[in-house]
């Protein structure tokens, strides 16, 4: 992938920023309750100001509209510095949900706001503990001039500081977007106690009073597509911090008097991994750029991309603590975390075993 000259001043402006205010330590913390917020304030507010927030979102609503190639460029720095912030669910999802599916009004409302970080969306889709989208039991009902929305969701990303839910429901036996804000009905927010320190909650609509996303059907496929697209770039990202610090660790650890990293054999490891997230790289950013474009087989290409940067991504943390021996294990050292959100990302609208039947199916087999 060849940026143009917009592209890698944004990526630039990414890495120096997840450099500067992204840390692992920030993840400790989170973890262990000593930091007093379950995502990184810090980092979202430095991401706000330099308009990171709003790449996804209209000019004329305050953001940049950069595309989805670009929205990679962040995510990739994301996976590579374990940054918990809200931009999957808000920055990405939020902002074509809302941008793809609202009317005027709906846009006006919460565009601007994702935009400048003053508004959290939540994409509540998922009812049970797989991915399965197709299998919506929350209904939607008719009430006056809007609807209500009653069901229960699952591992809701950022449920509990969200200010606006993205809710599938099933209306006339068709399954739509609506929009809950806070405060709009009885939403019940659980937090749940993720494998990666993500902000996750179980969520309850009852009746809760919603607003229809106007857009077709291909409104929730599109939102999906791009979460995925996200994850890929975010599992690349992930994949190369990982090899980059098993690299540094095998010039560094001796064993019978020479550097690990001169032994044949873990040289041999290093160098396939290096090609596979290679590979892995080029899949996801073609598939953002088939997003951006409108290609016909985007959605083939993103299934193909997520699959195969999470097989690459179980690689990478699997090599990763290996070649870190035993230590590899222990909490004092960082892999575990980078394995922890290898695996949780993976299973995230749908983990390589789901993308590859999908993909299969949409070419006849």
């Amino acid at each position: 992938m060849i940026l143009n000259e917009e592209q890698q001043m944004l990526a630039d402006l990414a890495e120096r920023i997840f450099a500067d205010k992204a840390s692992v330590d920030t993840l400790r913390a989170i973890r262990g309750g000593s930091h007093g917020n379950d995502y990184d304030q810090d980092l979202w507010q430095a991401m706000v100001e330099s308009g990171l927030t709003g790449i996804l979102v209209p000019e004329d609503q305050g953001g940049m509209e950069f595309g989805l190639v670009s929205a990679g460029l962040v995510a990739r720095e994301v996976g590579r510095r374990l940054a918990l912030t809200p931009f999957l669910s808000t920055a990405v999802l939020g902002a074509i949900a809302i941008g793809r599916g609202g009317n005027d009004d709906q846009k006006s409302r919460w565009l601007g706001p994702i935009a400048s970080g003053e508004l959290i969306v939540a994409l509540a889709l998922d009812e049970s503990a797989k991915h399965r989208p197709e299998r919506v039991a929350t209904q939607a009902t008719a009430a006056g001039d809007g609807y209500t929305v009653t069901g229960q969701k699952t591992l809701v990303l950022d449920a509990a500081n969200a200010g606006v839910f993205i809710v599938s429901a099933m209306l006339d036996g068709t399954p739509r977007l609506f929009a809950v804000e806070i405060g709009a009905g009885t939403v019940d927010v659980e937090p749940v106690v993720s494998l990666d320190t993500r902000s996750m909650a179980d969520v309850r609509f009852d009746a809760a009073q919603a607003e229809l996303l106007d857009g077709d059907d291909n409104t929730l496929d599109a939102v999906l597509d791009a979460g995925r697209a996200m994850l890929a770039m975010e599992l690349v990202g992930l994949s190369r911090a990982v090899f980059e610090r098993t690299l540094t660790y095998l010039s560094e650890r001796k064993q019978f008097g020479q550097r690990i990293g001169s032994f044949q054999a873990l040289q041999h490891r290093a160098a396939h991994l290096s090609v596979e997230i290679e590979i892995s790289e080029a899949m996801a950013f073609q598939a953002l750029a088939a997003f951006d474009s409108g290609a016909d087989d985007a959605s083939q290409q993103i299934l193909a991309a997520k699959a195969r940067a999470a097989e690459t991504a179980r690689l990478a943390s699997a090599e990763g603590v290996q070649m870190h021996g035993g230590m590899g294990m222990t909490d004092e050292f960082d892999i575990g975390f980078f394995m922890k959100r290898a695996r949780a990302a993976s299973e995230l609208f749908g983990d390589a075993n789901f993308c590859t039947e999908r993909f299969a199916r949409a070419k006849g087999y």
